[in-house]
Parts: structure tokens; C-alpha cells; sequence
């Protein structure tokens, strides 16, 4: 196997043996296998859809497919067998469409492809034809394939916002077609370095497309986000403790627990859903436990009732809660329990019969800052710019690891000046949203604007911020100091990158999968930097 999709690559070059994340070879080759039949599927799709013919399981299917293949989501070697074996059935399905298209408007038959993905069949043995695909596969061209491959994580992590949205009913036909395009140009041997670059700043903008859908469907469903404070100690009783990021999974949990005397508890990027009016109605929506999905190993063990994971961000699980566990969604673990649709009784039954939860105090800290919630009070903040009041703002935020160097970002928080306001996202916001940061006329230093793909609150504060003082973002007094570790934190960076934002300094280290070269490129019409010392990088924002 090879890996280096994640910040955790082995060595800061890639995983060969077993992945850091616990993905065994068996579960790397079957993944490699799917990828490359989605590549297969995309190509005839989208040659099809040109032809106007179109089929809704491509679509649900590439994007779920994608998603399955994201760091820390799906681990179980025979789930991704069934997943490649459909996947299959599809592509042939796909084929015949675009066949059976061409001949009814050009009169012949269609011409045949003999090599690479849109020739793939799956064999007896996926885990032995998967290992013969791999990242050395995408292209021979190092900077070339350094870009396909920025491509590829860009599409897995908008797949898994796409997936979310869908789930609550929110798609678009152009994200979709642009998936099958995107999927289709890595099987294009005629297509170099400029090409892919166009397609990632693509994908970037349909990722700005998908972000607004979810944010939409989050909105119409369970409201804007208001400031909330969220207790981080527990209740005496029975409980469940939700890890992931979607929110229409914890809502039916919360519909099918109440009344039953189960306290349900957020665990990493679930953290947010306390601040939507239609989830803190719940009264036994009790509070937060735990920390970013790298401590789950130590802090899981310590939460006795029921434990279920509805997105990416497991880990391998210990004996001491593996028969507590469940998981929903594209989320998948050996031996595991998985839960498909929304009915949670088996875990509730699970809560009701394990041990009992024991009181414990915690610190209320505050999330619900999304766009409307600080634009609501957008004249007071440009106010106290104007007055000097804020002197900069600072987002903060991105993917939290286990790899040493992260605590940078806490000692950055600490260091920022007080006449300085933090914005913040994700679960790297662990590492520093339980310090007081205090107030600034009222307006609080540290906003929590949500879960990672809650940037587009943040791009909607900058946006707003840059037309009331009539410039553009990159002339705010705004620093993104961001941190990354999977591909979602991949295609965020993309769709910054398609709005033009500059100066991005990212950490803790740059992503493997990126040649001198491609970094050059990105320093030329981005100026990214990686980051330094805290010290030293505010000094050079701030002059």
C-alpha cells in the first residue's frame, strides 16, 4: 500500500505498511480498486450526460462512493467489497447509457476504450487488482500528477459535504456533472498541469455551491445558529454520545430518545448542533463530551453508555466500548454494528442497558456563531474597527491531529493581541475554546462559527465585512492561520483559492502529495506559507 492523502503520512512522505490512521493494506487496495472503478463510472457518466442522458443512481452513487474512501470513514475490508462490486454494476450501467445515447444521435456505434479505468472490470481477488492501482497510477509527470491528486482529495471532501446536503434533500445537477467531468479528465492522458489546475480551482467553486446547499438545508431545518453556551461535564443517568458531523442523524436520535430518560451528548464536530434552535429544544440534548477526534481513544473508554459515529473521524476502537459502538452513514468499522436508516433502537436499547453516566462539572463554552448571529451585530464590530476598538481579525481553525506541532495553533490564540477578535471552526478549536479570551465592547474574542464546513459562514463574514468598508477581503484586516489533515480540509483550501483569498498560512506541515514546483506555484499566485512559531508569524502579520 501507499498513502500520503492525510497529514499524518508516515514520515511526511506516506504510509506503506499499515496507515497511521489503522487503515490495513487490505482496506488501502479495495479502496484504491473503488476509486478507480469511480473513475470508470464518472468517465461514461459524464460522456453520457453530454449526450443528455442522465441517471440519479450516478449520481448518489459517486458521491457516497468518494466519501467512503475519506481518512478515518470506512475501515470495514468487506463493506468496501460489496461497495466495489456495485460500483461495478453501475459503470457497465453508465456504459450502456452513453452507448446507447451515442448511437441514437450519431447513427453508429460508439467507439470502445481499452485501457485504463473506463476498461476496468473487477476481479475475483479486489484486494490483489486494487494494489495494482495506486497514486503512481494517476499520471507519469510528477507536478502533474501532484495536481490530479489535489483534484481527486478535493472531490472526496466535497463529496462528504454533498453527501450531508443530500441527505436533507439539497443537491445540484451542476455539482454533480462536474464530479463525472472532474473524474473523467484523471482517465484523459492528453491533459497536463493547467488543465487540473483549472479543474481544482473548480472544484473549489462547486465546493462554495455545496457548502451554501448544506448550509441552507441546515438553516431550513433547524434554523440560524445563535450563541449558545455548552456544558462540557455530564448528567447522572443513562447516555448517548453522538461523534461526527450530521445533523439530521442526531435530530431523529433526539425525536426517538425523548421521554426516555437518555441524555445525549455531542462528541467532536457535533459540538455545533447546540447552537441551532431546532436541536437545543431538545431539553435532553444535555451537552458536549470529550475533546477532537485524535483523544477518542482515551476519552471514549470513560463514557459508558452508547456511543455511535455518523461521519469520518473513527478510530479503532477499544475492547473496553467496541460492543457500545455504532456507526451510521458512509462510516464503517469491523465487528462494529452498523446502523442503516434512521432507526436508532437498537442503540437506545444498548444506552438503556449499559451503566449509567456519572455527574461530573464542566465549563460552559460558546458556540452559534454563524454568519447571521455576527452579522446581526455587524455595526457594532465595524464600529470598533472604525473607533480602533479591533485592530485585526484572526480565523483560527481546520482539522485537528495527533501529529506533534498543533499546539501551535493554541500557543497562537494565546498570543494574540486583545485588541484582536478570533473566528473559528472545526475541531482544531479544541485546542484553545476553553480558555477565556474575554470581550471587546460586548462583542466576545473568540466566535465559534462551527463545524469545518461552516467555512462558508466565514467566507459570508468576510464578504459582508469587505463591502461595509469597500475594499476587497485580501485588504481586511483579516489572517487565516489554518490547519489541515484530511481532504475536506483539501477542498475548503480549493475554494478559498477560487475566491482569490491570499496570505493563507497552513499547517502543521504542508501536504505531502504536493511537489516543489506545484508549492512554487502556490506561493507565486497565493503567497501560502507554511507556518513558523507563533511568535515569529504574528510579528509578520502584524507588522
Amino acid at each position: 500500500m501507499f498513502c500520503h492523502q492525510c497529514e499524518q503520512a508516515a514520515n511526511g512522505t506516506g504510509c506503506n505498511k499499515v496507515g497511521v490512521c489503522g487503515k490495513q493494506p487490505n482496506v488501502a487496495a479495495l479502496q484504491d480498486n473503488l476509486l478507480h472503478g469511480l473513475q470508470g463510472l464518472g468517465f461514461f457518466a459524464s460522456k453520457a450526460r453530454k449526450l443528455g442522458a442522465t441517471d440519479s443512481a450516478f449520481d448518489t452513487f459517486l458521491i457516497e462512493g468518494l466519501f467512503a474512501t475519506v481518512t478515518n470513514v470506512d475501515f470495514d475490508a468487506a463493506r468496501l467489497a460489496n461497495i466495489v462490486v456495485q460500483c461495478a454494476e453501475l459503470k457497465n450501467k453508465a456504459q450502456r447509457l452513453y452507448e446507447d445515447a451515442f448511437k441514437e444521435t450519431h447513427g453508429i456505434k460508439a467507439p470502445t476504450f481499452e485501457k485504463g479505468a473506463p476498461n476496468w472490470i473487477p476481479a475475483a481477488d479486489l484486494v490483489t487488482q486494487g494494489e495494482k492501482f495506486g497514486i503512481a497510477d494517476l499520471h507519469s509527470d510528477a507536478d502533474v500528477r501532484s495536481v490530479v491528486e489535489i483534484l481527486i482529495y478535493g472531490l472526496k471532501g466535497m463529496a462528504s459535504y454533498a453527501d450531508h446536503a443530500r441527505i436533507l434533500g439539497k443537491t445540484d445537477p451542476e455539482v454533480t456533472a462536474f464530479i463525472e467531468q472532474a473524474l473523467a479528465a484523471t482517465c484523459d492522458p492528453e491533459l497536463g498541469l493547467m488543465d487540473f489546475v483549472n479543474l481544482s480551482m473548480e472544484c473549489g467553486k462547486h465546493n462554495l455551491t455545496v457548502m451554501g446547499l448544506l448550509n441552507a438545508g441546515h438553516v431550513e431545518n433547524y434554523g440560524h445558529p445563535v450563541p449558545t453556551p455548552v456544558n462540557t461535564g455530564t448528567k447522572a443517568g443513562k447516555g448517548i454520545l453522538v461523534s461526527g458531523h450530521d445533523l439530521k442523524m442526531l435530530e431523529e436520535l433526539l425525536k426517538q430518545t425523548e421521554g426516555k430518560g437518555i441524555n445525549v451528548y455531542t462528541h467532536g464536530e457535533m459540538l455545533p448542533a447546540h447552537g441551532y434552535p431546532g436541536l437545543k429544544k431538545y431539553a435532553h440534548l444535555t451537552g458536549n463530551f470529550g475533546g477532537a477526534w485524535q483523544d477518542q481513544a482515551k476519552e471514549l473508554p470513560q463514557f459508558p453508555g452508547a456511543i455511535i459515529f455518523n461521519t469520518n473521524c473513527i478510530q479503532k476502537p477499544a475492547d473496553s466500548y467496541k460492543d457500545r459502538l455504532f456507526t451510521w452513514g458512509c462510516t464503517a468499522w469491523p465487528e462494529v454494528t452498523h446502523i442503516e436508516g434512521f432507526d436508532f433502537s437498537a442503540v437506545i436499547a444498548k444506552a438503556l442497558a449499559s451503566p449509567d453516566v456519572a455527574e461530573a462539572s464542566g465549563k460552559e463554552i460558546l458556540v452559534g456563531f454563524g454568519h447571521n448571529a455576527v452579522l446581526g451585530v455587524a455595526d457594532k464590530i465595524i464600529e470598533a474597527v472604525k473607533n480602533g476598538d479591533i485592530k485585526h481579525f484572526f480565523l483560527i481553525g481546520g482539522c485537528d491531529g495527533a501529529k506533534s506541532g498543533r499546539n501551535y495553533y493554541t500557543e497562537f490564540a494565546e498570543k494574540v493581541p486583545q485588541d484582536s477578535v478570533i473566528l473559528t471552526l472545526a475541531c482544531g478549536k479544541y485546542r484553545f475554546n476553553k480558555l477565556d479570551f474575554g470581550d471587546i465592547g460586548g462583542i466576545p474574542r473568540l466566535l465559534d462559527i462551527g463545524q469545518c464546513n461552516d467555512a462558508y459562514s466565514a467566507i459570508q463574514i468576510a464578504v459582508a465585512l469587505a463591502g461595509a468598508f469597500e475594499c476587497g477581503v485580501n485588504d481586511l484586516p483579516l489572517s487565516m492561520i489554518l490547519s489541515w489533515y484530511e481532504q475536506k480540509a483539501v477542498v475548503i483550501l480549493l475554494t478559498l483559492l477560487h475566491l482569490g483569498i491570499k496570505n493563507i498560512k497552513l499547517g502543521p506541515t504542508l501536504p505531502a502529495f504536493i511537489t516543489p514546483n506545484v508549492l512554487n506555484f502556490l506561493v507565486e499566485n497565493f503567497n501560502i506559507a507554511p507556518i513558523t512559531t507563533a511568535e515569529q508569524d504574528l510579528k509578520e502579520i502584524l507588522g
